[in-house]
């Protein structure tokens, strides 16, 4: 089989398994939280909110306020997308399958570390995405990209290669604006569009590898994917306990860099500074979690995570990556520099309410 031939054919496979997500929500729900997202602005005027019977709407009646992909991972409903792409908690979701049969989706659950959620419709027999394993994915391997790209064209495919592993990067996650570091993605060359976010990254056995998470704008060529393992462990959590148990510490924090060492004129050019976001309700320290327990304070700079250094040299010193190698309730220590002084606390690994 040549490696058209090939591409066709995993083509063919993987297309009857991926869905468009449509998010709509109610006009008046919309006016109260954003209504910024109906203005319309010409030069220096801003136009008021237009009736409602002119603005898109869902086939449930509802306004349309964005999308994505997703994709079958079980016959009986089960589908994996981005947590950025079902963020809203006041919105409705319509999942549009290949065949054209529209479903309303429940959310079943978010990773409260990486940018993956799973969802549910009352479907049966559907067909499934084989979950390949990522951990074995190779610089130069040929993949296949697939979603609603723009939000509009369904079944778009895209091809290319896998340009980069273990990549990190800082994204927008949700529509107020939230950021979250997403860690060891998968790079690739693959077009990933708006609208292709929670899409499969497939290799040419038709095994999904990635969830297509965000592209560069501005830049040629370059995507990125989660890996599909991180998905993988999450199922398994739901199916065995209905939901996704991950230990959880409880902080906001940005790494240490020298420019940051700088403006704050902190002690150290490493580890990460707990501080709050410049949003209401963005505390340093969450409320009722394991480190407000611990008696962690903003400001902290913590160093170290069960004996692991924190820094953003390398994967292994993200404090997301030291969490999730940690078992549900696990103490460890926490080295912290607090006021020139170091301090060591026992903290207790916790689900994220």
């Amino acid at each position: 089989m040549t490696h058209e031939e090939q591409t066709i054919d995993t083509i063919k496979k993987v297309m009857p398994t991926v869905v468009s997500i449509v998010v709509g929500k109610d006009y008046e729900t919309l006016l109260q939280e954003q209504p910024y997202e109906l203005m319309v602005q010409h030069g220096d005027h801003i136009d008021p909110p237009p009736p409602e019977e002119e603005l898109p709407h869902t086939a449930h009646g509802k306004i349309r306020v964005g999308g994505g992909s997703g994709f079958i991972v079980d016959s009986s409903g089960l589908i994996v997308t981005n947590k950025h792409v079902v963020s809203d908690r006041t919105a409705e979701y319509l999942i549009t399958c290949p065949d054209e049969e529209t479903y309303a989706a429940k959310v079943l659950a978010h990773d409260p570390l990486n940018d993956v959620a799973v969802l549910k419709i009352d479907a049966q027999n559907l067909s499934a995405l084989p979950l390949g394993n990522s951990d074995t994915i190779q610089l130069g391997q040929a993949v296949l990209a697939v979603g609603t790209a723009l939000g509009e064209f369904q079944n778009t495919v895209s091809s290319g290669i896998v340009s980069g592993l273990s990549r990190f990067i800082t994204a927008m996650t949700d529509r107020e604006g939230h950021s979250e570091r997403l860690r060891g993605l998968i790079q690739t060359d693959a077009a990933i569009n708006p609208g292709n976010s929670g899409g499969p990254l497939v290799n040419l056995r038709g095994e999904v590898i990635g969830i297509n998470a965000a592209v560069v704008f501005g830049a040629q060529n370059i995507g990125f994917a989660i890996p599909i393992n991180k998905a993988r462990r999450d199922l398994g959590e739901l199916k065995k306990y209905g939901r996704i148990r991950m230990p959880f510490l409880g902080v906001r924090y940005v790494m240490i860099n020298p420019m940051l060492q700088k403006r704050f004129r902190l002690p150290t050019g490493e580890g990460a500074l707990v501080l709050r976001e410049g949003l209401p309700n963005r505390g340093a320290i969450i409320a009722g979690s394991a480190a407000e327990k611990a008696g962690m304070e903003e400001g902290d700079i913590i160093l170290e995570m069960n004996h692991t250094p924190i820094n953003d040299k390398n994967e292994s010193g993200i404090i997301e990556d030291v969490l999730e190698k940690l078992t549900l309730g696990q103490e460890f220590p926490v080295k912290i520099l607090r006021d020139g002084m170091r301090v060591f606390e026992r903290v207790q690994s916790e689900r994220e309410a």
